[in-house]
């Protein structure tokens, strides 16, 4: 299993991104394809799905989001194929509070998840997510700090930290994080 591929975007599209690393392009289908920008060099983390006649990548910008699709893909009923779509339209943070607290008004809202699903992703994964939710990399660290000392409060941070692109300037890091605190 691919842990992550480190190369050029060579093309986007609305499902998926071609990276090219040491002359292979890899077609990998990926939540928001648009995080990634054409001829720049980037990660991308993978989960590589295996079966008779398929062997398809499946790529996240950032960890958490991985690990939040590992998690999905094991409820029974769920597969690569919809638990795709619920990141790409759906926060890790907000997903994983939707099953902490067992919302699943929030969770049906995703393409092909019926009460039924949803019942059985809050059954399979409820208080084994908590986790992901709260994970702050390293390089969100500073960010965390400046809206510390602006007088947020860790709960408040911890909700938006993970919600602002990585890719951005510290001052537009703190522009968007401050938007998410205001609404």
């Amino acid at each position: 299993m691919f842990d992550y591929l480190k190369g050029k975007i060579m093309s986007l599209n609305s499902n998926s991104v071609t990276i090219e690393v040491s002359g292979v392009g890899f077609k990998v289908f990926t939540p928001n394809p648009y995080v990634f920008h054409e001829n720049e060099d980037s990660i991308i983390y993978i989960y590589t799905h295996i079966r008779e006649e398929e062997f398809t990548l499946y790529g996240f910008k950032y960890e958490e989001e991985r690990s939040l699709f590992l998690k999905l893909i094991n409820v029974k009923g769920l597969g690569p194929k919809v638990a795709l779509p619920i990141l790409a339209t759906g926060s890790v943070n907000g997903i994983a509070d939707a099953i902490n607290r067992e919302n699943i008004l929030y969770l049906t809202k995703f393409p092909k998840i019926g009460d039924k699903l949803a019942r059985q992703i809050i059954l399979d994964l409820k208080g084994k997510i908590e986790g992901v939710s709260n994970v702050i990399s390293s390089y969100n660290e500073e960010l965390f700090e400046v809206l510390e000392s602006l007088g947020y409060k860790k709960d408040e941070i911890k909700k938006v930290v993970n919600e602002v692109p990585k890719d951005l300037t510290i001052e537009m890091q703190v522009k968007e994080a401050l938007k998410l605190l205001l609404k």
